[in-house]
């Protein structure tokens, strides 16, 4: 469902997962607005809030609780201030150029959620007739999508967001949990209000279906395999090999590509945990590869050994009490070349059939990945060194390479043929635009 004309900008966006709570000391949205300058200079173009809603009670984990144990779908979170901030925080970020999605939690709710009371028959039971919570959380119980009622009430509840916030999308949380049939139902209903992003937080190698729905999904082989890749030396052919299945979905939906997310970094390690060095030329190829980048909170820091807390208070370390401040932030100059040039060549279009990458040979296929992205008279290259070798003296010997190209980096420019000698360090990176 990529046919929507005036969803045009999913193509060539950028999100950046924001974690309001460790944002800021104050964790709200009014302290948030503080750094929209900043990500607006780094590129970012949409920003996706985890869960605004306010977190249930009962059970609740931490001192403050998940996010993802909703309590009430159509209130705001009162750590996070009121709606009417949230409404001008999106205000604002409208008339910045940014676009602006909500975590959505559709599956499951926390076990004090206003339904609970109101409407016990939304939910499913166990056979002595208790909620029945969600399979390894028990913090959180399930909705019952067999139920017509409990559908048109979820629907109304996302419209709200629409209608009172102008939003612009969904990042939708563990999407195929929930029946396809649901989001059939759903999206139509909401995009009639205004077309909408939605990105689902499910593997489309794994739930195929649930691609014909959402405009973009998680890429979360990917991210297990390069971290396989890393940690147990495996072959590079394994990883092209993963990336022919991805590109055999086709364009009519798009993978969100990421080294990093909130459950990554506070479950599993940050990216350089995962990565070690490998992290950065990672980071290059999602935001350069056919898809859409997603980026989270403090990753421009970067957080290199720092897991945010989950259910209590941690703050990222800004280095500055001004979170609009780019000083001080090291790979802010990094993702900026990185976002603005997905954003602004057509050759990075994700989701555009028109658009053709080819996979270059090389003297050294066994460590370097290099490849084309190529749109009419628009081209990027992109060379990624995959190994702790170097320097490393390789050539390009695929004749789809010629002309002259601009280091997106540093500007120098070079002429660029096959058989062309080159040398790049241990996992290093290269980016170049055609002149």
């Amino acid at each position: 469902m990529m046919d929507k004309e005036s969803a045009d900008w999913i193509h060539t966006t950028s999100i950046y997962e924001v974690n309001l709570r460790q944002y800021t000391p104050e964790g709200t949205f009014n302290a948030f607005a503080a750094a929209l300058p900043r990500l607006k200079d780094m590129g970012v173009q949409t920003l996706w809030f985890m869960p605004v809603t306010p977190i249930a009670k009962e059970k609740r984990k931490g001192s403050l609780g998940s996010y993802y144990a909703c309590s009430d779908y159509t209130a705001v979170n009162p750590e996070f201030g009121t709606l009417q901030d949230f409404k001008q925080l999106v205000k604002q970020a409208h008339e910045m150029g940014f676009k602006v999605i909500i975590d959505w939690v559709a599956n499951h709710t926390g076990w004090d959620h206003v339904w609970t009371k109101q409407h016990p028959d939304y939910y499913l039971h166990n056979s002595d007739g208790s909620f029945h919570a969600a399979s390894g959380m028990d913090d959180i119980i399930e909705l019952d999508y067999k139920n017509p009622a409990l559908r048109k009430a979820m629907i109304e509840a996302m419209k709200f967001w629409v209608q009172q916030a102008d939003i612009d999308g969904f990042r939708c949380d563990l999407a195929s949990w929930v029946e396809l049939s649901f989001w059939q139902e759903a999206r139509p209903q909401l995009d009639a209000l205004k077309p909408l992003f939605w990105l689902g937080e499910f593997d489309e190698l794994e739930n195929p279906g649930y691609g014909k729905v959402f405009q973009a999904s998680y890429s979360w082989k990917w991210m297990h395999k390069t971290e396989d890749f890393f940690k147990q030396k495996q072959p590079l052919s394994e990883l092209y090999d993963l990336l022919l299945q991805y590109n055999a979905i086709g364009d009519s939906s798009m993978r969100a590509w990421f080294t990093s997310n909130h459950d990554e970094n506070s479950w599993n390690g940050t990216e350089y945990e995962k990565y070690g060095p490998l992290a950065q030329p990672l980071a290059v190829f999602s935001c350069t590869w056919n898809g859409v980048p997603l980026i989270y909170s403090g990753q421009e820091l970067p957080l290199k050994d720092k897991r945010l807390q989950f259910f209590d208070k941690d703050p990222i370390p800004w280095p500055s009490k001004n979170i609009g401040e780019e000083s001080g932030l090291e790979l802010h100059g990094f993702y900026k070349v990185l976002l603005h040039l997905h954003s602004g060549n057509p050759a990075l279009r994700g989701g555009d059939p028109a658009v053709v990458t080819y996979r270059l040979t090389t003297t050294a296929d066994d460590k370097i990945f290099a490849y084309l992205r190529k749109k009419d008279h628009y081209e990027v290259l992109v060379i990624l060194n995959f190994s702790n070798t170097g320097p490393l003296k390789f050539e390009i010997t695929d004749a789809h390479l010629s002309g002259r190209f601009v280091n997106a980096f540093s500007g120098l420019a070079g002429d660029f043929a096959a058989g062309k000698s080159m040398e790049i360090p241990s996992h290093g990176y290269g980016v170049y635009v055609k002149e």
